[in-house]
């Protein structure tokens, strides 16, 4: 009998320490918040919770989770990209006047992708082999994708398109449209590739040490190329997904969008110095940031206040993100 109750204790303090170390993590916290929020909002306005409202907060989450899963591995790795919602816009152009000029459905996907991967490609040769900043490369890149979206649509949105492509958009399996599935998938398999698998976790010796992965045998730079290559594909994915959710293409889609994706990735747990970062807490981190967007329609504030939020939360996220920094450090 006393075996048996020692047993017992022993097996309640283990679970004990294992839910203590749950609540450890960043996403544990943000969880907690969006709960608490979701209950606050929704005693201040009902409509919040309502299937209409929960559809539109998933659908605007669907496009920034798909984009912040490639920023995840940046900001993981120790870079970041500024082009993001230029490369989705041009990608959901593009795709959209090839599939006007008459091209199948399939061929047309491809062709916005590649303009996605080509871009991302660019950008990651720059920065890993021309040895140009993050920061400039992504920004040169972004005014670049946003001007040639312009010339190839001649400044007008692109609409008309078939059918068989907006139903990629608009098609639903019991009830929950497509782009929120695919995203919610692309979520699941992010976290367990940057958490599980050997290739993508090389980016988390990046962001800690470059110089140190390098010298451990890693090619950095192969690394680094991929990651934007990578980021630039599912900007593309994400701008394809979202003209075929609309059914045109809008000139001006994304503006904005890198620095709301960059912050839900911070929030998420990301740091600006590498080394750190989930799939999953940046997808609560995009989360977070679309309840906060749809409370401030439903609370009828002014939507010119959005902007200000957004940009808000991102000084909070980095400041969180440098004090943390700087007692990782002295500990």
């Amino acid at each position: 009998m006393v075996d048996q109750a020692i047993g017992a204790r022993n097996r309640s303090s283990r679970l004990l320490a294992r839910i203590l170390r749950i609540t450890e993590y960043r996403e544990f916290m943000i969880i907690y918040i969006i709960v608490l929020g979701t209950i606050a909002i929704a005693h201040a306005a009902p409509a919040f919770l309502s299937k209409q409202n929960t559809s539109a907060i998933l659908l605007a989450l669907a496009d920034q989770s798909i984009i912040a899963i490639g920023m995840t591995l940046l900001l993981v790795s120790g870079g970041f990209d500024m082009s993001v919602g230029s490369t989705m816009a041009l990608a959901g152009v593009t795709t959209a006047i090839w599939l006007t000029l008459g091209l199948p459905v399939g061929l047309a996907i491809l062709l916005g992708l590649a303009v996605g991967v080509l871009i991302g490609m660019i950008n990651g040769i720059i920065i890993a082999h021309v040895g140009i900043n993050p920061f400039i490369t992504t920004l040169g890149m972004m005014s670049l994708a946003r001007g040639m979206l312009m010339v190839v649509s001649d400044g007008r949105n692109v609409s008309g398109l078939p059918e068989s492509f907006t139903a990629i958009g608009q098609g639903t399996i019991l009830g929950v449209q497509y782009p929120i599935l695919i995203s919610i998938v692309l979520v699941f398999v992010g976290d367990f590739l940057l958490r599980r698998s050997r290739f993508f976790r090389q980016n988390y010796y990046i962001g800690a040490n470059e110089k140190a992965a390098l010298l451990s045998g890693i090619n950095v730079k192969k690394m680094k190329v991929f990651n934007y290559a990578l980021t630039g594909f599912l900007a593309a994915l994400a701008g394809i997904i979202i003209t075929a959710r609309l059914g045109s293409a809008s000139t001006s889609a994304g503006k904005g969008l890198e620095l709301r994706v960059i912050s839900a990735v911070i929030i998420g747990g990301a740091s600006l110095k590498g080394g750190v970062g989930t799939v999953a807490g940046s997808f609560l981190g995009a989360l977070l940031m679309s309840i906060i967007v749809s409370s401030i329609n439903l609370l009828g504030v002014e939507l010119n206040w959005i902007d200000f939020v957004l940009g808000a939360t991102l000084l909070l996220a980095v400041m969180a993100d440098t004090f943390g920094s700087r007692g990782d450090t002295k500990e």
